[in-house]
Formats: C-alpha cells, sequence, structure tokens
C-alpha cells in the first residue's frame, strides 16, 4: 500500500494512546486529526505507572520532566484484615519499582494533561483536534478512507488510527463486533474518587481481600481525596453495562461485610462523579490492521486493568507506529506490517494476571481467601522477595524497546 508522501492520519480516541501517537505524527510534521467522543478531556482517573518499556518510551518522547510534576507520592502496597491491621507490605523500594506500585505513579488524567500540553506544543498547523463527535462510518478502497462522523463534516484520510479503547468503536467498524475479539475473565471493576479516611497512611496503596472480591484505597495528587478500586468476582451478566444501580448493587453485596472501610467506600459511591464500572475482559487482535485502519493500545490488546499494563500497551505502540509511519510516509502499508511485528512480541508479555486468572486472584470462598492472604505473607517476606519479582512483575522486562 503506497500513499502521497504527506498523508493525513485520522486517530480516534483523545485519551493516552490516542494523544500520545498524535503527538509523534506531529512531531513528524504529518497531518493529524483527533476525534474525542467526550466534549473536554477527562480528568483524574486513577493512577498509572511507567517502568520498562513504558517508561523508556516516555523518556524517548520527552515527556519524564513534565510528567515529574504531576507524580504521586506511592510508597507501596499494603494488605490489612478487617480491622485495618496490616499484614504484609509490598514496599516500592523493596522491589526496585518493579512491584505493584512502581517508581513513577501518575494519575490517568494526568498524564493525558501532560500528553495534550505536547500536543499543542508540537502543532505547527498540522492539527485538527474535535471534542464531542466520533466515527459513525469507514469506507475504504485503494487510495484511501472515507470517514462519516456524527457531528463533523465527513472527511477523507490516508490511515485511521484507533485509539479508542477496550470497547473500540473503531476497531467494531473496520474489524467486527466486540465478541470476536473480548474474552471475560469473570469479574467486573469499579474505580472512584472518595475522601480519604482519616487513619489512611499516606503514600500507601492498602488492600482488603474478602471472598469473591478486593477493595483498595490509593492515594490520589490531592491528599484530601483517595482513589477506591474494586474488583468483584462474578459470571458475566450483559444487564450490568448499562444500570448504574445494578453495578451499585453487584458491589454492595460483595462487600457488605468487608469491614475496615467498606461503610465509607460505599457511602462515597452513592456520592461520586466519577464512578466508572466495566466488566474485566481479554482483547486479543490477531492482525492489528485491516487495509488502512490500525489499532493501538487497548483497542488492539488488553489484559484488562488487573494487569496493569494499559498504559504500557498504549505508549509503547504509539511510539513505535508513529515512527514507523514516519519513516515511510508515502508507504502506510509497509509502516503498518512493520509496526505489527515490532509490537506483537510484547504485546504476548502484557496479559498476565496476577496468580493467573480472577479466580485464583480473588477465590470464592473463607477459607481459599485465608489461603490466599498466607501466600500473600509468604510472598511479600524478604527471603521470597526476588521470585515474586520474577513471578508476577518482570514479564515485560525482557523486551528492549527499538530503537526508532
Amino acid at each position: 500500500m503506497s500513499t502521497s508522501s504527506s498523508p493525513h492520519v485520522l486517530v480516534a480516541g483523545g485519551g493516552i494512546a490516542g494523544n500520545a501517537v498524535a503527538l509523534q505524527l506531529l512531531r513528524n510534521g504529518i497531518r493529524t486529526t483527533v476525534v474525542e467522543r467526550a466534549t473536554a478531556p477527562r480528568p483524574g482517573g486513577q493512577a498509572v505507572d511507567l517502568r520498562g518499556p513504558s517508561k523508556a518510551a516516555a523518556e524517548r518522547m520527552d515527556l519524564l520532566d513534565a510528567i515529574a510534576q504531576y507524580q504521586l507520592d506511592e510508597r507501596g502496597m499494603s494488605y490489612v484484615d478487617g480491622d485495618g491491621a496490616i499484614y504484609a507490605r509490598m514496599a516500592m523500594a523493596d522491589f526496585d519499582g518493579r512491584g505493584a506500585v512502581a517508581d513513577i505513579e501518575i494519575t490517568r488524567g494526568d498524564l493525558n494533561q501532560v500528553l495534550l500540553d505536547a500536543v499543542a506544543a508540537a502543532d505547527a498547523g498540522h492539527l485538527d483536534y474535535r471534542y464531542g463527535d466520533r466515527i459513525e462510518r469507514i469506507d475504504q478502497d485503494g487510495t484511501g478512507v472515507e470517514v462519516t462522523f456524527t457531528a463533523g463534516p465527513n472527511a477523507r484520510f490516508d490511515l485511521v488510527i484507533g485509539a479508542d479503547g477496550v470497547h473500540s468503536a473503531t476497531r467494531a467498524l473496520a474489524f467486527g463486533p466486540e465478541s470476536e475479539f473480548a474474552t471475560p475473565l469473570g469479574g467486573y471493576g469499579a474505580f472512584f474518587t472518595m475522601p480519604s479516611p482519616a487513619d489512611i497512611e499516606p503514600g500507601w496503596f492498602a488492600m482488603r481481600m474478602v471472598p469473591g472480591a478486593m477493595m483498595g484505597i490509593r492515594p490520589d495528587r490531592n491528599p484530601a481525596t483517595s482513589k477506591a478500586i474494586l474488583t468483584v468476582r462474578a459470571a458475566p451478566d450483559p444487564a450490568l453495562r448499562r444500570d448504574p444501580d445494578a453495578q451499585r448493587a453487584l458491589i454492595r453485596t460483595a462487600f457488605a461485610d468487608a469491614g475496615w472501610h467498606a461503610p465509607a467506600v460505599l457511602a462515597a459511591m452513592e456520592s461520586t462523579t466519577d464512578f466508572y464500572f466495566d466488566e474485566l475482559i481479554r482483547v486479543d487482535v490477531p492482525a492489528l490492521s485491516r487495509g488502512r485502519v490500525t489499532l493501538i493500545g487497548d483497542a488492539c490488546s488488553c489484559g484488562s486493568p488487573l494487569s496493569g499494563m494499559g498504559t504500557a500497551t498504549a505508549l509503547v505502540g504509539a511510539y513505535l507506529l508513529a515512527a514507523e509511519i514516519a519513516a515511510t510516509p508515502g508507504d502506510l502499508g509497509g509502516a503498518q506490517q512493520r509496526y505489527q511485528d515490532a509490537i506483537m512480541p510484547f504485546l504476548a508479555t502484557t496479559k498476565d494476571i496476577p496468580g493467573g486468572s480472577v479466580a485464583m486472584m480473588l477465590p470464592n470462598t473463607r477459607l481459599m481467601t485465608a489461603l490466599a492472604r498466607l501466600n500473600v505473607r509468604i510472598m511479600m517476606s524478604r527471603p521470597m522477595r526476588p521470585l515474586t519479582k520474577r513471578i508476577y512483575f518482570g514479564h515485560t522486562d525482557d523486551f528492549a524497546l527499538p530503537e526508532c
């Protein structure tokens, strides 16, 4: 596939993956349109980390100094019982930043703002950024892609990049329905902001495990607030997708007897303005391009939030795809193939869930939950730390980000 030496690229999705690839395209003088269905950037969100390949990508994209201005004070993860007593710790320093908490943690919204600021600085008249719009139809031919939008004027592009997340509408339009690529993992996750409990330990991500569920309270950039992270083991239920009342009911049932700060978390859930709930699914797309449509980030490969690799997939994919497009702007087909060849070995390492599955991570009986807590204590002990790092957190260490 060949095209003009000055291609026009459409990026669907104004999140981390979309803004990262737009940034690198703009820096190479490539005309770029970004379409984002939200009407404005989404602030806040859960903490994401940079480590290994994702840190290398951010460094090569010259983002680390700006990221440092928003970096969270996170010192590690602690595991608590129903009375709030700590029975195990995973200190960031003890695990060399390779545990559940990395040495660079930043909220998703803040990282996205860093990227948006860099995009604005890089724009030399090549950017069209459209909020409150989305792709409605994609029609390809041998020379380009005709795109129909729901709000803005239709337009023709040389390449479309789907960076619109797990439930990618771009993927559905160009590749097929979500059911062809998504595998339910047997659970649901919820995230929202809550007032920080008075006795919460500053800088520590505290976790409470109960049968079939896990509750976390994580530091926010504002010490007065924290992020609640709730994971529930449950069979897939399509009716939950668009029923916030049923979603909250599922969570209330799972944590009714959890003790610790469960009452405060559940009370905050009722009034929070940023409640997010979704099924835990794995996304596998065997071929990342269909004609002139290519996928990056969670749209093409996702192991669910439990894998902790969503940001890494987004940044590494954006860096590699933009570099290949810039290398041969007159041969987008070759660029797409080289991107796939480069990213696939990394994607193969990013979908592991600690413990191997939701069922192993969240046992649903009191006995198995007690054994899981004992296992955590053993694996967090000093003699076991090297093995824990290798088993649970070392799966991407062997991937060296290619020089582009």
